[in-house]
This record gives C-alpha cells, structure tokens and sequence, in this order.
C-alpha cells in the first residue's frame, strides 16, 4: 500500500479527535431529549430490525434521535478505522504513532460495549456515568494521537524539571476527580434519558458543591502550573498551550454556573458536555507539551525496481525515481 502523507495522517487524527469530542455531545442530546430508550435494545434498534420500528410506546423523535446518535457512532469507527490503516501505512513506521492509533478502534469498540450495557440496563445512573468518563479517556488519547503525528520514536526532551512535570500529573488527577464530580451531579439531576429512569438519590446541591469545589482545586493547581512554567522559563509554546488550558476551563466555569442558575436547561447541559471534552482535550495538549521527541524523519524515497536476478535495470541511476 501506499505510504501515508505527513498531512493525511495528522488531518485523519484531528478529525479522529473531532469525531471523539462529538459523539459525546451528540450523547448528550440523546439524555436532556428523554431518547435515550429510543431503541429500546443492542445491538439491534429494535427485536429483528436493526432500525427504528414505529409503534405506540416510544415517539418517533426519540426513536431517530436515539437511532441517528448510533449512526454518528458507526462514523467514529469508521474515522478510528481509517486512521489506524494511515497510521500502519506510515513510512517508516512509528511504534508510538501506531500505538496510540490502534488505542482508537478499541477504545470505540469498548463504548460500544458499554453503550449497549446502558440500554440494557435500562439507562442506569452508573452506566450513563462510565460511558461519558470513557469519552473523555479517548479524547485524552486522541489528543496524544495527533501531537504523535509530528513525532517519531527517538529519546524523550523533557520541557519542564520533574516538579513541574509531578504538578502537571497531579492536575490530571484533579481533573479527574472534577470530571466524576460533574457525572454525579448529573446522575442526580433531571435529564436522565427517559422520563422512568431511576435518579442517583443524593441532594443535588451537595453534588453541585462538591463539584464547585473540585473545580476551584483545579484552578488552584493550574495558578501554581503557571507560577512554575513561569519560574522554569518553560518554552513558549508550552506557555500557549497552558494559557488555552485556562481560558477553556474558566469559560467551562462559567457556562457551568449560568446553566445551575437557570435551571439545567438542555442546551447548556449539551454545551457543557462540549466543554467538557475542550477542557480535557486541552489538559492533554498541556499535558504533551512538557515532553518532546525528534521531528519524523522525511518518507522514504523510491526506488528503481531491480532486474530479474538482483541487478539494477539497464540504464537506470542510482538516483532514477
């Protein structure tokens, strides 16, 4: 096959990272519209078809809003699919670009797994809960996936001293336990996919709090990041990628206030599923900027088929294209 160009393998990876960060918001949708029963098994829509059957019990909205966020999914896997293939065809290969590649269709594959266990389950709180946070792990790597583009397998520069990297991790933990806050408190909410859908029995306000104060930690920890990049003369280009870092989870505070204040209306919670994915899209651009390796080498070039027995065909330069 064909090797793959530099610009097709880094566009397939954007768009693989596109892709992730939409399937989420799309599954949003799905919960705050009551579709989430739309097909009401896995992996068919419904016994014997694997699309939408109208009958009495289920809205045809739900139904095709339920139906289209399973299509967008095949889409997912068709984009992890094809920037696997680009990644294998790169030459020379890259073990760490391929690596992260083939992470994609198998993480896609487990969602789809999981997503098929929450309908089964009836849309269970804890179920709805493991397939956001599962997103958000392939959003991290997908992330990974495209600084590997510009990337080859050579030694490791680190970009900040280990402080300043032991920070960055422990803000990834942070960052975790914010983004698990913020599905409880959505476990507990209103929109849980259909209207029968057992809550997670916990006050709300203790879970919004809760989640508010995970949030400030964040901040914290990312002030201190800064102070430290600072104090470190870290790169320019790490700085950049810091400063996109806060200015995406400040506006994800934000949206995040004004939706409690209104009353969880769908929209926003769908916006800020978005930004959920920005946030942690831009934690792991952060999180890639503080290591980095050689420049890919130039692809190969090619070379004169050989005659018969191992020579070079008559007339042909060692320089013939």
């Amino acid at each position: 096959m064909p090797s793959t160009p530099p610009v097709l393998m880094r566009r397939l990876s954007i768009a693989n990272l596109v892709a992730q960060i939409g399937i989420g918001v799309t599954g949003s949708v799905v919960r705050v519209t009551g579709s989430g029963l739309g097909c009401s098994t896995w992996p068919q829509c419904e016994p014997g078809s694997m699309v939408p059957v109208s009958h009495a019990e289920i809205a045809p909205l739900h139904m095709w809003i339920e139906f289209g966020n399973r299509l967008l999914g095949i889409l997912v896997v068709l984009t992890a699919g094809a920037t696997l293939l680009a990644a294998l065809c790169t030459r020379p290969r890259r073990r760490r670009l391929t690596a992260l590649a083939l992470a994609m269709p198998i993480g896609v594959v487990a969602q789809a797994v999981i997503g098929g266990i929450t309908v089964l389950a009836g849309l269970a709180w804890w179920t709805v809960m493991l397939h956001f946070l599962a997103s958000m792990v392939l959003v991290w790597f997908a992330v990974l996936l495209v600084t590997a583009t510009t990337e080859d397998d050579g030694p490791v520069t680190f970009t900040v001293p280990a402080a300043g990297r032991g920070l960055v991790l422990f803000s990834t933990a942070v960052l975790a336990v914010l983004l698990v806050a913020g599905t409880l408190v959505t476990a507990a909410g209103p929109h849980g996919g259909d209207p029968d859908t057992p809550r997670l029995a916990v006050d709300i306000p203790l879970l919004t709090q809760i989640h508010v104060d995970a949030l400030f930690l964040y901040l914290g920890v990312l002030v201190g990041i800064g102070f430290l990049f600072r104090a470190v003369g870290a790169p320019a280009a790490l700085n950049r990628r810091y400063a996109t870092l806060i200015a995406v989870v400040l506006a994800q505070g934000v949206l995040g206030s004004v939706q409690y204040a209104l009353g969880v209306p769908e929209l926003l919670v769908s916006l800020h599923v978005l930004g959920a994915g920005l946030v942690t899209a831009a934690a792991a651009w952060m999180w890639a900027g503080t290591a980095t390796r050689p420049a890919p080498p130039a692809p190969l070039p090619r070379t004169a088929d050989p005659a018969p027995g191992g020579r070079p065909l008559a007339g042909a330069s060692a320089d013939a294209p």
